[in-house]
């Protein structure tokens, strides 16, 4: 994954006004690299409650002024032009993050590609345009990148420390590792991630003398990760399908469902890609087949929970299917 230098710019109307979700972004960029530069725009009065987040990673903000109908083409003229003065003025970014979905970035991220630059795009499924989707090196959607509440550790004893919430690290420590490409990584590549996401951290506030052993306890306290010595270094990795993961029956898929709708509603979500709904349940369930439930065809679980009440199968203007939450 390498450490990457990020300039980073928001379309605050295609995140909506969730912190989560902001912060979920800027860690997803994190684990890539170093955010040295990040701009939202559309910023009013109504994302107030970002304040603190956009503050405490020295964003700059782009209000808008909600002049006529044309005030949203001005923000994107004004995000291209910041874009490209960025690339052409300051050689230490490498790469860039562009959170929308909308093709008109799309002559934006053939030129900076042109440059060298490498593109990350993300972006609500519901709006992302194929086009822009295809164009960039990299696209993640906004559902996916959502946080999940963290499980609890499945050991009955707890890790050496007490004050510090370990179950919060080994969820940030489990996305981390899953985010590369190998599912695996150096013990001190991941220290160094985990110092950008988090500038205080240290082993020593979770009770570990060394980072060596506070990977010890994110191991004892995770169902899905490993670690291992490797020509002298520790490594750490995916340790497979997860022990208590289940699996998914006629009797309890529904709920399951219903479950990951909820998520991605209490998370500002109205419309979500089946294709994104599908992930989730695989993630929580590795191996799941439709057939696992009675199914055939993945539209045929969509059909039942429409059935049921839970989503409305909807087709967009470019005649894509999308879920709209209930």
């Amino acid at each position: 994954m390498g450490t990457s230098n990020f300039a980073v710019f928001v379309d605050l109307e295609n995140v909506g006004a969730k912190e989560s979700l902001l912060l979920s972004i800027i860690e997803k960029v994190k684990i890539r690299g170093d955010i040295l530069l990040g701009k939202v725009y559309g910023y009013t009065d109504r994302y107030t409650d970002l304040k603190q987040c956009l503050l405490s990673n020295t964003f700059a903000v782009v209000p808008s002024l909600r002049w006529g109908k044309v005030q949203k083409n001005n923000l994107d003229i004004q995000l291209v032009i910041d874009a490209m003065e960025v690339a052409y003025t300051n050689p230490l970014i490498d790469s860039f993050c562009i959170v929308s979905g909308d093709s008109d970035y799309t002559p934006l991220v053939g030129r900076l590609k042109s440059m060298g630059k490498h593109v990350l795009g993300i972006s609500r499924s519901e709006a992302a345009s194929g086009i822009f989707v295809n164009a960039c090196n990299e696209f993640v959607f906004l559902e996916s990148v959502a946080k999940r509440p963290p499980k609890k550790v499945k050991k009955e004893e707890r890790s050496a420390s007490e004050g510090s919430d370990i179950n919060e690290l080994v969820a940030q420590v489990e996305t981390i590792v899953s985010d590369q490409d190998e599912e695996q990584m150096y013990a001190s590549e991941l220290k160094d991630t985990l110092n950008r996401l988090r500038p205080d951290f240290s082993e020593r506030s979770y009770g570990c003398a060394t980072f060596g052993k506070l990977v010890q306890q994110i191991t004892k306290n995770s169902d899905k990760l490993t670690s291992w010595m490797e020509a002298s270094s520790l490594m750490i990795g995916l340790s497979g399908e997860s022990e208590d993961a289940g699996k998914l029956d006629k009797s309890n898929w529904l709920p399951a469902f219903r479950q990951a709708l909820e998520h991605f509603k209490d998370e500002g979500f109205d419309r979500v890609n089946p294709s994104i709904l599908k992930a989730t349940i695989q993630t929580d369930y590795p191996g799941f087949e439709e057939k696992q439930i009675g199914f055939k065809r993945f539209s045929d679980v969509m059909k039942a929970l429409e059935k049921q009440g839970l989503l409305t199968i909807e087709m967009d203007d470019q005649r894509t299917m999308l879920l709209r939450i209930n």
